[in-house]
């Protein structure tokens, strides 16, 4: 199980780690919500828990708990620009559809089980 990030994502979180001033790394989740069943999780990771799995790309760390990751599996992270909006971009291989919103997606059925 991996994920990857590109030199963008990896230098937004080292960015965002300075600002913070303290933290090792960026957590990513998936937790239920929204119209489609599920959202991205972002936080300052100040620690690796039990359970938790840590990826290094580019001088930069994510922390992705076990449940979270079997819904992350093959995802690449981005971050984009799209005019004023500045925002993580997931290509996640195990989402089935998006809302309208684009705030919430569905899983493939494979990735639910």
């Amino acid at each position: 199980m991996a994920i990857t990030l590109t030199e963008r994502a990896a230098q937004q979180i080292r960015s965002q780690l300075a600002k913070h001033g303290k933290g090792l790394g960026l957590r990513i989740g998936v937790k239920k919500v929204g119209c489609s069943g599920f959202a991205y999780t972002f936080d300052y990771a100040d620690e690796v828990r039990d359970g938790d799995r840590l990826f290094e790309s580019h001088d930069a760390q994510v922390v992705i708990d076990a449940e979270s990751l079997a819904f992350l599996d093959g995802s690449r992270l981005d971050f984009v620009k799209e005019g004023l909006k500045q925002t993580f971009k997931f290509e996640n291989p195990n989402v089935d559809s998006t809302c309208g919103c684009g705030e919430s997606f569905s899983l493939k059925a494979t990735a639910e089980s």
